[in-house]
């Protein structure tokens, strides 16, 4: 007790100097040295030569950066309107406690989370093979489909929602199944006792309760679709694909900075991604407090 009246303002720094250590060094003087790096051009180790803008100036020039920026802008666009709203859709039937095996059906939904990406990667790609993949075996044998069709030859884009759908549905039911809990249920019922129907107290009630949590989880979709990597990069054989049509933006910053070795040039990508990614939260964060302020 006397000792820590004796020394109040260095015992804080104590107990947080092993993060502001681990941050200094992994992230704080990463993240300054890429800021520096993205004005020069790399052609190895130890060479570079300072390029002002010019990096900014030919990644906007670059057809395969506008490729990457249309596929991550239409991957973003599935998880938003085509998980989520399946998402929320499984917890609002895994609330009601009528359903039976709740806690079973949860657990079968969120399990590919726990398996981890990489090995639902691999085993999407086994899923969208052709001949012996299982979806297409599985649609021969119900409606006569072609087992040789090429689901990440024809259809990338398609695979790779799937995949992710089947990968993060169950995430973020979860999310939404705490904040349904949370609903008061005393609005509810007095909705109902009102003559409210079904929909009258989702939209009135439950809506607006879990409308933060929603939002969070909006942001979630967008920074991890903006961030999405391995499953096109595993599911593909480390490629794009056929003419590109699986190349994200952060698979394009990992060519350029690893195939090609001008980091210089990838670390341009990254702090565009970056600043767009910032853009998002700043987004997010004023319609949630406009949103706030309406209700």
């Amino acid at each position: 007790m006397t000792s820590a009246r004796q020394h109040p303002r260095w015992v804080p720094y104590f107990f947080l100097g092993p993060f502001l250590l681990i941050f200094a060094v992994f992230i704080a003087y990463p993240m300054i040295l890429s800021a520096f790096m993205a004005f020069e051009q790399n052609a190895g180790p130890g060479v570079s030569e300072p390029v002002g803008i010019k990096n900014f100036t030919w990644l906007m020039r670059d057809p395969a950066f506008w490729t990457a920026v249309k596929n991550t802008t239409l991957f973003a666009a599935a998880s938003v309107f085509i998980q989520l709203p399946a998402s929320l859709g499984l917890a609002l039937l895994l609330n009601n406690k009528q359903v039976r095996g709740r806690a079973l059906w949860r657990m079968v939904f969120f399990a590919p989370v726990l398996v981890g990406l990489p090995f639902v990667a691999i085993l999407a790609g086994l899923v969208f093979r052709t001949n012996t993949g299982l979806l297409n075996v599985t649609l021969h044998w119900l409606f006569g489909f072609d087992p040789e069709f090429a689901w990440l030859q024809e259809y990338v884009m398609l695979s790779l929602v799937i995949a992710a759908f089947w990968m993060y549905v169950g995430f973020n039911m979860i999310y939404f199944l705490a904040a349904l809990q949370n609903v008061n249920r005393d609005l509810l019922e007095a909705a109902q006792v009102d003559g409210a129907n079904a929909w009258h107290r989702f939209r009135n009630v439950t809506v607006p309760a879990i409308r933060p949590v929603a939002a969070f989880v909006v942001l979630l979709s967008l920074i991890g679709s903006f961030q999405l990597f391995e499953l096109p990069y595993l599911m593909l054989n480390e490629s794009a694909g056929p003419n590109d049509q699986g190349l994200t933006l952060v698979m394009y910053l990992y060519q350029q900075g690893f195939d090609r070795g001008d980091l210089g040039y990838a670390s341009a990508v990254g702090w565009v991604l970056a600043i767009a990614l910032f853009g998002f939260a700043i987004i997010q964060r004023f319609t949630s407090r406009q949103s706030e302020a309406d209700v």
